[in-house]
């Protein structure tokens, strides 16, 4: 008897270890799952509470590309009739910029200006304002989590957010540095006479290789700048916040941008361009079908050097 209760005694020791281990088990994962919630909960809050610094920095980021796209607009009027004549193409950049300001006078460079600044109000200041949200979103809480990849998706989600935006001020930008009329083309005519042949469809007119564009830009640009400064702080022992580091950092991403998107770009600018009335391209695909065949696969890279300029 006394053998049976020692063993009846064990057994039930066992089974409450067992029980308080189970409990014990089950309390740190509620724990856990609190604990998860509430920093959930903080960066919600964080999130919200820092909403006017958001809108300050997108405000910032429009105003400071607005008063940078002034200075480097004739680099992209050049790009422009670049990519849309070959005769233009076998100028090269200054046999171009040559050709316009005889031409057309020197004041043709800075066609369509007041138009690229409504453009970089939508859509540079949604970009870049939207990157760090973006970043948050795609789970870059800590120096840990934030992968290439994930500021790669960050940069794309908020380029392509930033390009619904712009297209418009895209479409009439593009129309007007395109113009080779002696006289400057208003942005209000051009828009009567875009809205009264294509109607609102012709304000987004080449929206997919825009989004497409717009994505591979801005993700190429955060995802090389942020991974550049960090080898060049490395290399260097440069501070963040040094001028030769900034420089650096952006001339590396400004190359790797132009590599990827020139293709995008000369796609985007060949769809905007196009008479409604004499239609050469049906979509994005078309085109560059259409431009390998014809004009050879280099030609998607036309107006590199315009390009790398605008962008380092």
């Amino acid at each position: 008897r006394d053998h049976q209760t020692t063993k009846d005694r064990k057994g039930a020791i066992n089974s409450a270890a067992q029980i308080v281990l189970l409990l014990s088990r089950r309390l740190s994962h509620r724990n856990t799952k609190m604990s998860l919630s509430t920093e959930k909960r903080s960066s919600i809050l964080a999130t919200a509470g820092n909403a006017p610094g958001l809108l300050q920095q997108i405000g910032m980021a429009g105003g400071a590309a607005v008063i940078t796209v002034t200075f480097i607009h004739p680099i992209d009027v050049v790009k422009t009739r670049i990519q849309i004549s070959s005769e233009y193409g076998a100028l090269g950049m200054g046999g171009t910029t040559k050709k316009i300001v005889g031409a057309e006078g020197v004041t043709a460079l800075w066609k369509g200006v007041n138009a690229a600044w409504l453009r970089e109000s939508s859509y540079t200041s949604l970009r870049l304002g939207l990157y760090e949200p973006c970043k948050i979103a795609f789970g870059c809480t800590t120096p840990e989590s934030t992968t290439f990849l994930k500021k790669f998706a960050a940069g794309s989600a908020a380029g392509a957010l930033g390009s619904l935006a712009g297209n418009p001020f895209d479409v009439l930008k593009t129309k007007m540095m395109a113009s080779e009329s002696a006289g400057a083309p208003s942005i209000v005519g051009t828009t009567k006479e875009l809205f009264s042949k294509q109607g609102i469809g012709g304000f987004y007119r080449g929206i997919d290789s825009n989004i497409a564009r717009a994505m591979v830009l801005n993700g190429t640009k955060m995802a090389c700048y942020d991974q550049a400064k960090g080898v060049v702080i490395s290399v260097t022992g440069l501070g963040k916040t040094s001028l030769v580091t900034q420089f650096l950092s952006a001339a590396s991403a400004g190359f790797f941008m132009t590599c990827t998107v020139s293709p995008f770009d000369m796609i985007r600018t060949r769809l905007m361009n196009q008479p409604a009335d004499a239609k050469i391209y049906n979509n994005a695909a078309d085109c560059f079908v259409k431009i390998v065949k014809n004009e050879g696969p280099l030609t998607l890279w036309r107006g590199f050097i315009p390009l790398l300029s605008r962008f380092a």
